[in-house]
């Protein structure tokens, strides 16, 4: 895991995009042993002229603003144990924000930032926060109402790196199953799943809801046939359960 920043620092991103009205994304890259590999935040308005954070990457000023324009940022969610690297530094630039974590990844983002809860605490009827099932209570994703549809945003439990920059992230998102060809369960998120069959109806769940647009996940493009993939992959999961 690499260690986490002290403070604000603006790494190698892409634009921020509008992906639905009140959501708004950024890619970027972070250093890892065999080179850069892809990592995405997600803002997403929340009511009361507020807005959530979930794995947040420090942005220089002009995209900020974009951020901020959504509404105050007041939810840092910190959507798994590894995803802490630029905690401190959004903590210090925001000291007002409250953490969100799963109880799973309470001790290892403790370590860098208080945790304020570990449950739905956004205090919006359109936005939810869940821990989700089979993953050791490790893993988390939210998921958002809009009029045009639904989106979830999960983290670690699904890749989709069909663009990987540069021979280290081609060779690491082959090697740890991130989904080059099309998503896929990466194999170091499956040290987090211990019980594949509840994670497998927490997807099927999720397919079944009717105005599903997205999917969005913090390795990789966003999934825009969700139903799919998802059964797919839960029908990938029960195929492992003996």
């Amino acid at each position: 895991m690499p260690k986490t920043f002290d403070h604000w620092t603006v790494l190698p991103h892409g634009p921020l995009q509008q992906i639905d009205d009140g959501i708004l994304t950024v890619a970027g890259d972070i250093r890892m042993p065999l080179g850069n590999f892809p990592r995405r935040m997600t803002a997403v308005r929340l009511s009361g002229g507020r807005c959530a954070i979930f794995s947040a990457i420090a942005l220089p000023d002009e995209e900020l603003a974009q951020v901020e324009a959504l509404g105050r940022p007041d939810v840092m969610i910190v959507p798994n144990p590894a995803h802490r690297l630029d905690a401190h530094s959004w903590k210090e630039m925001y000291p007002g924000i409250r953490v969100i974590t799963p109880p799973g990844a309470r001790a290892a983002v403790s370590e860098v930032v208080p945790v304020d809860a570990t449950s739905d605490e956004l205090y919006d009827p359109e936005v939810h926060f869940r821990v989700v099932p089979g993953t050791d209570d490790a893993e988390s994703a939210l998921t958002v109402h809009r009029r045009s549809g639904v989106t979830i945003i999960c983290n670690d439990i699904i890749g989709h790196v069909r663009h990987p920059h540069g021979v280290g992230a081609h060779v690491m998102a082959r090697l740890f199953g991130y989904g080059v060809t099309r998503p896929s369960v990466p194999r170091t998120a499956r040290r987090h799943i211990k019980e594949p069959a509840a994670l497998a109806a927490q997807l099927h769940e999720w397919a079944r809801i009717p105005e599903l647009k997205r999917v969005i996940v913090s390795h990789g493009d966003p999934i825009t046939n969700p139903a799919e993939t998802l059964d797919r992959l839960a029908a990938e999961l029960e195929s492992t359960v003996h």
